[in-house]
This record gives C-alpha cells, structure tokens and sequence, in this order.
C-alpha cells in the first residue's frame, strides 16, 4: 500500500511540477577574467583592512598622548646643511649661568667646553676661576677650595639631591646637560615650557608650591616661571624679551647636549661630495673593465668531420 501511495505521489508531481527535476545548478568560478580581478580586489581589501586594524590595535597607548603636545617652530639649525646660531649660544649661555644656575647643574660641561664656541680661551679660564671648586684633600687630610680651571665641570648649586628637594618644595631640578635630548619634543618642549605658564583652568587644584603649565605632564610643576621680560641685560644689547630668552637658552641647551652639531654636518657635507666624485670614477672604471664582456658576441661553429 504504501508503495503505490509513493508511485501515485510522484506521477503526480510529474504532471504538476515537471520543472523541479529538470532544473540545472549553476556554479560561479573565478576562471574568467572579470572573476580574477574581483578576486584580487576582495584579497586586497582583506589584507589591506586587516594592516590596519593590527597596527591601530598593537599601537599602546602612552600617558605622553593625555597632554598638550608643543608645536613646531622653525629651528634655524633643522636644516640638512644648517648650522647653531653661535650668537643664539652666548646669549643664551648667559641666560643659564644669571637663571638657570641658581637651581639646574650641567655637571656634564666642563669650562673647557666654552672655549672658541662661547669666549676664547683668556675669557673661559677668567669663567672659570670665578667659580670656587672644592679639592683635595691636603697634606693635612682636609678639603679646600681653590678657584676653578678650565678642565672644571660646571659647579652644582647643591651638594645633593636631599638639599636640591629640601629647596625646591620636594621637587629636583634636573640636570640640563642633556634635557633637549631627553625630552620628547626637543627644543620645542623646552621653549614651549619655559613660555607657556598659564592660570590653572576651572576643576583643577594646585598644591602650594605648584604652577600650571599644559605642556608638563599632569599640569602642576613646581618650577616657577623663571623668564620675564628684560630680566636681563645681553651683553651685545638684544632686547632680552621672554620668548628670545627661551630661544637663546633652548639653542646653548642643544649645543650642550650635541657640541658636534656642526662638525658633524660639515663632515656628512664633505662626505657628500667626495662619495659623488668617487661614485664617477667607479662608474667609468666598471664600464671599462666590463666593455669587453659587455660587448663581446658569442658564436657557436659547429665541428666539421672529414669523410
């Protein structure tokens, strides 16, 4: 029974539906041209926007993006060829020693360092000899001091870093040797800090002895603003406004930090052009021991047997 209900069941769909058993599947390949190209494009889109989403995502996220990051000012000495304003350096090794000194130590510098940069040699151990230098100890076992030499670093303000805390309201004042190279930012960090102190905004609270600066990370610093207008008097009569202040101290600060700046792009200058001469003569030398090579003509002359 159930054999001729299956027999009848599909006579029937026969009759009414002949289609269902006469339809064909359809496959799409990528053999043709067009598919290839849709490939490559989907491939592309797929490997491209994978990148990027790895990239955003294996990029941390560091506490440096949560402040005011300084702008770009254009440094005379950015250049491939430019040098230091020299000018810029004495004024602004001025800045530091009657500023800057009163807390900040360069115990990397040493007087001999200022010598046909900053003054000549007769002017830097006058420099130095202005300073008193703890030495010894003596016959006696005891320490002295004695007037400084140019092979003298620069004196520190403070014996150390407890007495440096203790005037400062807990804070130290770094050592400046270095602090261009140091900071992220550079000269610009460095000039837009010394020249961006403001009111603290609405919402944010200062301890005592702290000042706002959106350019230090967490907005309190506990320097005060140390340059004003006409603070002080330049010895070549440039009127000593705040931001020529920062800018010359910010130029003898990079000097500090890279003392060969010049000497080494004069080097890379000098290296350029004799590497340009000598790149010549070793082109003409590999075209004249290659010309043989290059223009000899191969011919293949089959052996010939006699009979």
């Amino acid at each position: 029974m159930a054999a001729f209900v299956g027999r009848a069941t599909k006579q029937a769909l026969l009759r009414t539906k002949p289609a269902l058993f006469n339809q064909q599947a359809t496959i799409v390949t990528f053999s043709s041209k067009t598919g290839k190209r849709l490939a490559w494009v989907l491939g592309s889109i797929a490997i491209g926007g994978g990148t990027v989403v790895a990239t955003a995502l294996a990029q941390p996220t560091f506490a440096s993006d949560l402040v005011l990051h300084p702008p770009k000012y254009p440094w005379n000495h950015n250049g491939l060829l430019s040098a230091l304003d020299h000018g810029s350096i004495r004024r602004g090794y001025q800045v530091y020693k009657q500023v800057c000194a009163a807390c900040h130590s360069m115990k990397f510098m040493c007087y001999r360092n200022l010598v046909n940069v900053i003054m000549s040699e007769e002017e830097a151990k006058a420099e130095a000899e202005e300073a008193l230098v703890e030495d010894g100890p003596n016959e006696a076992g005891e320490m002295f001091e004695r007037p400084g030499k140019l092979s003298d670093h620069f004196p520190n303000p403070y014996k150390n870093e407890e007495q440096a805390r203790a005037a400062n309201n807990g804070a130290y004042p770094p050592d400046l040797t270095y602090i261009v190279l140091a900071r992220h930012g550079g000269e610009d960090y460095i000039f837009s800090l010394l020249t961006g102190y403001a009111d603290a905004p609405a919402g944010i609270k200062l301890m005592e002895g702290q000042h706002y600066n959106p350019y230090f990370p967490g907005g309190s610093i506990g320097m005060a603003m140390a340059l004003y207008n006409e603070i002080i008097e330049y010895d070549d009569g440039t009127p000593a406004t705040q931001s020529q202040l920062a800018k010359d101290v910010v130029t003898f600060l990079k000097w500090a930090g890279e003392p060969e700046h010049d000497t080494r792009k004069l080097y890379g200058l000098r290296a350029v052009i004799i590497f340009s001469f000598l790149l010549a003569v070793s082109y003409y030398m590999k075209r004249h021991k290659w010309s043989v090579l290059k223009s000899r003509k191969l011919a293949f002359k089959p052996p010939t047997y006699k009979k």
